[in-house]
Parts: structure tokens; C-alpha cells; sequence
């Protein structure tokens, strides 16, 4: 089969999908990828009943707010066989509900295509790799970074390069948030998986896909607010500093009312890539519909990362600290 990366999908590979967490932040973006790639969401749910966004992509979807009738109207649907059946099931809910959902998902005959982070725990990896073997159905991720323009181009400049030293890289990813995401699921550990995995897998995913594996991981700092350390990957040398405190947004951004601050520099130039984010949870399903998505083999390595940041004991400031941390002298 054959995919056309300015929208035009085979018409064998329009599938049928499902979708959890329709509420969530992150759903109108697979409504849309789904609707961009001419599928259909055929059944939706979420516990909360505030999905009026469904209106405007797919109002004759089967919406449930509890997880068992989703659970058997899938089957219903699977052994009606009357074109229905799902292919995909979309996973957007909240962190700690993936694995049972992916594990849905192939039980009922369909792929998973699941938001970051894949799960929290590298024992559930080996686990839904047990289950694919089992079912013959595939776990797929959406690592939309990897389909960014900007950093594709930046890849294939880093490999066609013959340098031998370390490229000097520094992370911070500064995104204000008030105090209902402490009191949500966000703000519980064993939910989200804490600050580094909700707000930073995605980064770390980019940097191992541009810079090669882990050969250190230190974590310096880690609050419920801010997590801040270092990589040192094959490639490049990374102190890293994620933040949902205002505070920490640069008072020339603050003062104009800005509240999220993102900035990664490689040898002190700005990597740019702030545009072309729109339409990239699109590219990512025109990838899996044709078969070339992300898996999980590429979701391991950032998964185990962040796993390894929420179980190591924060150090402190050092030598390698991000500036912010030695700034602020947390």
C-alpha cells in the first residue's frame, strides 16, 4: 500500500476507529488526524460527558461513559461484521489507564495507537510484546516529534557529520499550569508517572533519536513542579530543566503575559522548530495506517529513561546543571 504524505491515504487503508479519553486535552488532535485520513471514529469514551467536540468531527459516533459497555459494544461490534468492526483503538486517557487499554484493544482484534507516554514501567513493554506475539495485533505510539520537518532535517545533518566530539546540547521546557493539575491525575505519581514523564518523554524520546543512547542519567532536582538533571547521550552532552511554576519562565516572557517557555540550543545556537506542529499527529497516523508508524521497540528507550529519573535520588546542584537550576539555586 501506498501513502501520499500531502493527505492522500489508499483507500484500502481507510479503518475504523475507537477512541478513549475523548474529553481529554489531547483528543481533538486524533479526532482530526482521524478525519484528515478520511477513517471514521466509530465508538468514544470517557467517564466525564463534556465531549461536544465529537459534534464537530464525528456526532454519529457510540459515545459510553463507562468503560464496560465501550468494552462489550466493541466485541458487539467485532462479531457483527457488518463493516464496523474496529481497527484502531485511540488511546488519549490519562497515563496509568494505557497498558488495560492497549490490552483491550488487541483483545478485541484491533491495533493500539496510544499517546505518550506508551506506559509507565519498562515491565509493561515486555508484557504488551508478549500480547502482540499472542494476538497478531500490533501496539503503535505516537512520537510526533520524529515527524517533525525540523528535526528530521537536523537528524540527517548529525549523521552525515563525521565529528568526533560531543554535541553541547540544553533542554527547558517551561509550561505554566495552575493548581488543578496537582489535584488531577497529573499531579499523582503512580497516575502520570510523574513531572519528567507527562511533560518531557516526548524531548527525550527526540534527543535519543537524534544523539544516540543513554550513557549517563542524572536527576538533580525533582519536585511536583520541577524536575531538572543531565543526559549525556553517544552524541551530545544535555542538562535538561522541565517546569509547570510561572516562576521559573524568564521575566522578559513573564511580563508580556507569556506562559510557556520552550528552548533547546545545540552548541548555543537555537534549534528552531516551534512551527509545523499542527498537522503532526496527522502525519503520525499516515504513517500507521501505511504500516510505518512507531512501535514499541522505539518507545523503549524513553520509557525506561523517564522510569529511571523517577526512581533515582535527586543529587543536587553540580557542575553540569542546567543554568536556570544554578540561576535559581534550587
Amino acid at each position: 500500500m501506498e501513502s501520499n504524505w500531502n493527505g492522500q491515504i489508499h483507500r484500502d487503508l481507510l479503518k475504523n476507529f475507537a477512541l478513549t479519553g475523548a474529553a481529554g486535552y489531547i483528543a481533538p488532535r486524533h479526532l482530526k488526524a482521524i478525519q484528515d485520513t478520511g477513517s471514521q471514529l466509530v465508538a468514544a469514551l470517557d467517564k466525564h460527558d463534556s465531549v461536544g467536540i465529537l459534534d464537530s468531527y464525528f456526532p454519529a459516533c457510540d459515545f459510553f461513559t463507562e468503560y464496560e459497555r465501550f468494552d462489550r459494544n466493541l466485541e458487539k461490534l467485532r462479531r457483527e461484521n457488518e463493516g464496523r468492526e474496529v481497527h484502531f483503538v485511540s488511546i488519549c486517557a490519562p497515563n496509568y489507564l494505557h497498558d488495560a487499554h492497549i490490552r483491550t484493544a488487541l483483545r478485541v482484534g484491533a491495533d493500539a495507537l496510544c499517546e505518550k507516554p506508551l506506559v509507565l514501567n519498562p515491565w509493561n513493554i515486555e508484557a504488551l510484546q508478549e500480547l502482540e506475539a499472542d494476538t497478531g495485533q500490533r501496539v503503535w505510539t505516537i512520537l510526533q516529534l520524529r515527524v517533525h520537518p525540523a528535526l528530521i532535517a537536523l537528524r540527517e545533518k548529525i549523521q552525515q557529520e563525521s565529528r568526533q566530539e560531543k554535541y553541547e546540547l540544553q533542554l527547558t521546557y517551561l509550561t505554566s499550569r495552575g493548581q488543578w493539575y496537582l489535584r488531577s491525575w497529573k499531579g499523582d505519581e503512580e497516575k502520570s508517572g510523574g513531572l519528567a514523564t507527562n511533560i518531557g518523554v516526548h524531548f527525550f524520546d527526540m534527543l535519543t533519536w537524534l544523539f544516540g543512547g543513554v550513557q549517563r542519567n542524572e536527576v538533580h532536582v525533582s519536585t511536583p513542579t520541577t524536575c531538572a538533571g543531565y543526559l549525556e547521550l553517544e552524541k551530545a552532552r544535555v542538562p535538561w530543566f522541565l517546569s509547570i511554576d510561572i516562576n521559573n519562565i524568564p521575566s522578559e516572557f513573564r511580563s508580556k503575559g507569556q506562559r510557556t517557555y520552550r528552548s533547546i540550543t545545540l552548541d548555543g545556537e537555537e534549534i528552531e522548530f516551534s512551527g509545523g506542529f499542527t498537522d503532526l499527529h496527522t502525519l503520525v497516523y499516515q504513517k500507521t495506517l501505511a504500516g510505518e508508524g512507531f512501535g514499541i521497540d522505539e518507545a523503549k528507550t524513553a520509557i525506561q529513561i523517564v522510569h529511571d529519573i523517577r526512581n533515582t535520588e535527586p543529587t543536587g546542584i553540580h557542575y553540569n546543571s542546567h543554568p536556570i537550576l544554578k540561576e535559581h539555586k534550587m
